[in-house]
């Protein structure tokens, strides 16, 4: 008998909305290199091939001493060790237990383009928190300035700093 695990019918499109998003990808596995050589023709990225759970987490340290923060997404008991290790461990819903407790983030069902949704959100979350942060310093420095000059009083002050807080409100509504 001969088996073989099939890629996911996503995975090509994934791959290619995380390159597109300046996402470097990789795949460890621990399938033997035959199938590791697949892989790499069908999706176009590196392939490390026949990884024990410890071979999993070398990869993953290396790979973010290199690279810097790193995700890793999975859904083996096999992968456990490695979701741990990196930046933000992914697991895929339909993974076993242990998978999901190591991980940091657990994606609903087994479908990939739902990594790069989280992807897009997280980063789109990332600079709205950015933005308000740097507008509420911006913003505060000049009250602080103007008030230093008497140019300006505590009713105004005030209305500004609710406006302020509305702006803010409105631009994280906008996720």
């Amino acid at each position: 008998f001969v088996f073989r695990e099939e890629l996911r019918a996503e995975a090509a499109s994934a791959v290619a909305a995380l390159r597109q998003a300046g996402v470097e990808c990789r795949v460890l596995t621990g399938d033997h290199a035959g199938r590791g050589r697949i892989i790499e023709a069908s999706l176009h990225i590196p392939v490390e091939s026949e990884l024990l759970p410890t071979g999993k987490v070398g990869a993953v340290q290396q790979i973010s001493r290199s690279c810097g923060p790193t995700a890793m997404a999975g859904d083996g008991v096999n992968d456990a060790p490695a979701l741990a290790e990196a930046s933000v461990g992914i697991a895929m819903g339909s993974g076993t237990d242990v998978t999901r407790e190591s991980a940091d983030v657990v994606l609903i069902g087994n479908d990939l383009s739902r990594f790069v949704d989280t992807l897009r959100t997280a980063r789109r979350v990332q600079r709205t928190i950015r933005q308000n942060f740097v507008g509420t310093i911006a913003i505060d420095v000049l009250g602080m300035g103007l008030a230093a000059f008497g140019l300006l009083g505590p009713l105004l002050a005030a209305a500004i700093h609710v406006t302020q807080e509305l702006a803010f409100i409105a631009n994280s509504a906008l996720l």
